[in-house]
């Protein structure tokens, strides 16, 4: 009889039939791992600057791609939010759409300003990613999030990892050329919009569509003091209200140090990490120029890049060290090393010498990544973790959106790609010896607290045998 009472008092969800509960994480997996394939994805670079568009690499580096950047961060806002007032699936449906549209402009489109708009979809697609990883979370209960958290991101490894492989099979082995891989593409991103018309919608999200007492029941230690004295408002004073009101908690949880290390992180270090990621390919094209499309080996590389940032992200997961203590280490000792790849991709004339470092500096962003996530949503809820890493997204986009206008853009400085490479080398080399002092800075903080805890236990010691009957001393001193 309790186990009835039990089960009559848990959510919908959490009582769904078992096949209803294996369709979901089957057909939820299968759509993250059919939208990654896009053989043609790790070719784009050498496909514009190749003889099928003959675009100037001057074009590429200063004209085109810096549009990604741009259009990244006027659209990351406005999806950030309409992804939750929408319940994710239009937002899903927007991404597929723009991703046909990519693949028609890179097919059809002969000019710059068609590649330009290729790099607005682009960013589009890039925004709306928020709507897969925050879909999972509105249709199962809290007791499979982790479940379905970690399925749905291995299903998307593994797809990117499929159609990098894919691709460099196509090119190396069977010869095709950079436009029917195009057009292969497209037929995939086509496909994945049939999948994304079947996706379930659900019934309630994060911050606009909350049922009636949801807020007190997702993080009564935080929504409710937020929300306190404000029931009498209805539906829509809750939507003013509670976001205003969690933007200003997390403005207060930004003094919580470990929070703000990363935070900070998450801040520098990836926009650091995509601007490499954006101009690397062009880096590529000018070390090796290949006129046969069968020695680009781009595929090949992000393939082995995604296989080694998973298992590097698997093992960041068995890290056990005191956090509080050593993440300034550990943060710049990585940083100070992708410093160093940075200039040896930049310097070398050997290809594979370069391809080696790009595998390398992204696998070692993977590993911090795990961690990053774990040290800042620990003491959060889902709501406050969801805006705080919007809200970290969004920083980091804005410098890099700065560093781009100075940097790579013709209206700045304009620099081809080798100088731009010295620039990020120096960007992480600054980063490096910050976390470095820091964690300096940590390491003689640390020593000043435990000395005077070893002299008050030193001198509660020497004081312990006076109080002590003379037999009981040596034991006492020896329990001690």
């Amino acid at each position: 009889m309790p186990k009835k009472d039990d089960d009559a008092k848990k959510p919908a969800s959490e009582t769904l039939p078992d096949q209803r509960w294996k369709l979901q994480v089957f057909y939820l997996c299968f759509y993250g791992f059919m939208t990654q394939i896009r053989p043609g994805e790790s070719f784009i670079t050498p496909y514009l600057l190749g003889t099928d568009k003959n675009f100037t690499q001057p074009e590429v580096t200063n004209v085109i791609t810096p549009v990604l950047t741009y259009s990244y961060m006027a659209v990351l806002v406005p999806i950030f939010l309409l992804t939750d007032y929408l319940r994710y699936k239009p937002v899903l449906v927007l991404q597929s759409l723009s991703h046909i549209s990519i693949w028609l402009l890179l097919v059809l489109g002969t000019s710059v300003l068609a590649m330009q708009l290729m790099e607005f979809f682009y960013s589009i697609t890039m925004a709306a990613r928020i709507a897969y990883s925050s879909y999972i979370f509105s249709l199962v209960t809290p007791s499979r999030y982790q479940r379905m958290a970690s399925y749905s991101r291995s299903a998307v490894l593994l797809g990117v990892f499929t159609s990098s492989v894919l691709g460099q099979l196509c090119v190396t082995l069977g010869g095709v050329p950079f436009l029917t891989l195009n057009y292969i593409s497209l037929g995939f991103v086509s496909f994945g919009l049939i999948l994304t018309l079947f996706l379930e919608r659900p019934r309630r999200s994060l911050f606009f569509n909350q049922p009636e007492g949801a807020a007190d029941e997702a993080a009564p230690a935080e929504l409710d003091e937020m929300a306190g004295g404000g029931g009498g408002g209805g539906t829509r004073g809750w939507r003013e209200a509670v976001l205003c009101r969690m933007l200003r908690e997390v403005g207060v949880l930004a003094r919580q140090p470990q929070l703000r290390l990363w935070s900070l992180w998450w801040v520098f270090n990836s926009a650091g990490y995509y601007l490499m990621l954006y101009y690397v390919q062009i880096l590529w094209n000018e070390i090796y120029p290949a006129t046969d499309n069968r020695q680009v080996y781009n595929g090949g590389v992000d393939a082995a890049s995604t296989l080694l940032g998973a298992g590097a992200s698997f093992a960041a997961g068995y890290v056990k060290i005191r956090w509080a203590l050593w993440s300034e280490l550990v943060i710049g000792v990585v940083t100070a090393f992708q410093a160093g790849l940075l200039l040896l991709m930049n310097t070398t004339s050997n290809i594979w010498l370069c391809y080696t470092a790009y595998v390398l500096f992204r696998g070692s962003y993977q590993f911090l990544v795990p961690i990053a996530i774990f040290q800042i949503a620990t003491s959060l809820s889902k709501e406050l973790c969801a805006l705080v890493f919007g809200v970290n997204t969004f920083f980091a986009t804005v410098l890099k959106t700065i560093i781009t206008i100075i940097v790579a853009d013709r209206r700045g400085l304009g620099l081809s790609v080798h100088p731009q490479f010295y620039v990020y080398f120096g960007y992480f080399t600054l980063l490096a010896v910050t976390y470095l002092l820091s964690a300096v800075s940590v390491g003689i903080r640390h020593s000043r607290h435990k000395q005077p805890a070893e002299q008050a236990s030193a001198k509660e010691l020497c004081q312990l045998p006076a109080e002590v009957p003379a037999p009981e001393k040596s034991l006492e001193a020896g329990a001690v």
